[in-house]
């Protein structure tokens, strides 16, 4: 019986450790970042700054819960309609398609890695859980605004304003902030500064969804 003893005393620590450690990340900004390691150890320049959600532009948060999780404020962390709406579109084959929400995403960022398996996307479920009930969505968004990737090594929405426009985050536009929401799926080859026809063109219609978002209170878990 002792192996087993020994077991459930392993994961009674790690249970406790996670929990500890979401509640500290609830307090203080996320020191680093899986991928943002991966680019040090690579020897790619990683520009970062941590600022507080007060302190980024209400544009930008609405054009990322326009372009990313049109539910942020209303799911628990999963989106289920999105899921069911996802899967149904990937069996009929093509490109696969995503659901991830704001909150799978901080999640991912905040504690794990990238690579695809079961194992990340297990223990993706459990921190979007944790965070869900321990953050809650005003922090949620200020680490996702913080360490979301919006260019080559540029993390986080002061890093990306200033990467990309030359200004600070609380001044980002409608445009810009669309433009910058219209990377994040692919922030290596997609540039918000000198924009392609495709983040252009997806840009155009984040700028629209955030008037949108404001007049449908679909941010009211943030300003309301």
């Amino acid at each position: 019986m002792k192996p087993l003893r020994w077991l459930l005393k392993a994961l009674v620590f790690v249970f406790l450790f996670t929990i500890l450690w979401a509640l500290l990340y609830r307090f203080v900004p996320i020191p680093v970042t899986t991928p943002q390691l991966g680019d040090y150890v690579d020897g790619q320049t990683v520009y970062r700054s941590w600022t507080p959600l007060e302190e980024i532009s209400p544009n930008l948060v609405r054009a990322v819960i326009a372009s990313e999780d049109a539910r942020f404020c209303s799911h628990n962390g999963f989106d289920i309609e999105a899921i069911e709406t996802a899967m149904k579109a990937n069996e009929k084959g093509g490109r696969l398609r995503g659901a991830s929400t704001i909150s799978q995403q901080t999640a991912k960022n905040a504690f794990l890695w990238s690579d695809r398996n079961w194992l990340r996307k297990g223990l993706e479920a459990y921190f979007t859980g944790l965070i869900e009930l321990l953050w809650g969505k005003h922090r949620i968004m200020e680490v996702y605004l913080n360490v979301a990737e919006m260019g080559p090594g540029v993390y986080g929405a002061a890093a990306a304003a200033q990467y990309h426009y030359g200004k600070s985050a609380a001044d980002l536009s409608p445009n810009e902030a669309a433009r910058l929401a219209a990377v994040l799926p692919n922030p290596i080859e997609r540039n918000a500064g000198n924009p392609g026809p495709f983040v252009r063109r997806h840009s155009g219609n984040i700028q629209r969804w955030i008037g949108i978002v404001d007049a449908d209170g679909q941010d009211d878990c943030i300003f309301g």
